[in-house]
């Protein structure tokens, strides 16, 4: 008898703990989604993916420690051990954990930043170099085909001006043989 309670015990103490360690894998994606924008459809994947793992980690404990039976003490444990670490550990993690992550972020992100310097500055001098004079030579064609389109319009007006006035002398030609 004395054995069975010890057992039952150390089964409970040890589901308080699993509860602990439930509670902070839950933390554990609280904090992704505070430090990373993630999208609706990620956060969904989030939350399968912890139940996921959650149902994995106490199939593994129950099978192990309990051979499979689920009995009431397990899941006060359970309760017990998320309640405690909610209730003490949890807003202390998550504001260390999302200060660190934060910290981590901009570091690696002023490390892009200036590991990408040289490119830019590469690509600046690039297109000075190349992209520019492409751009004028492109601008100019621009006006030079506008120019020149004017001066077809003009010369094809021109020509028309030419035939009237052709047509108009030879009218005053005709004009003056019968006067």
């Amino acid at each position: 008898m004395e054995n069975t309670i010890s057992i039952q015990l150390y089964s409970l103490f040890l589901f308080i703990i699993a509860g602990i360690v439930i509670g902070t894998f839950f933390d554990v994606f609280r904090i992704l989604r505070r430090t990373f924008r993630t999208p609706d459809w990620m956060t969904y994947l989030e939350d399968i993916l912890f139940w996921i793992l959650t149902g994995i980690f106490l199939l593994f404990l129950l099978f192990y420690f309990q051979n499979g039976k689920i009995r009431g003490y397990i899941i006060v444990g359970l309760f017990f051990g998320i309640l405690i670490y909610m209730l003490t550990i949890s807003r202390y993690f998550i504001k260390i954990s999302v200060h660190i992550l934060t910290i981590i972020k901009n570091v690696i992100k002023q490390i892009f930043i200036w590991c990408g310097k040289p490119f830019t500055f590469i690509y600046k001098i690039l297109k000075r170099i190349v992209l520019k004079p492409f751009s004028f030579i492109i601008i100019n064609f621009k006006k030079v085909n506008s120019t020149f389109s004017h001066v077809k319009e003009l010369y094809i007006f021109s020509m028309k001006n030419r035939k009237l006035i052709k047509k108009r002398r030879n009218l005053q030609k005709n004009v003056e043989k019968y006067n």
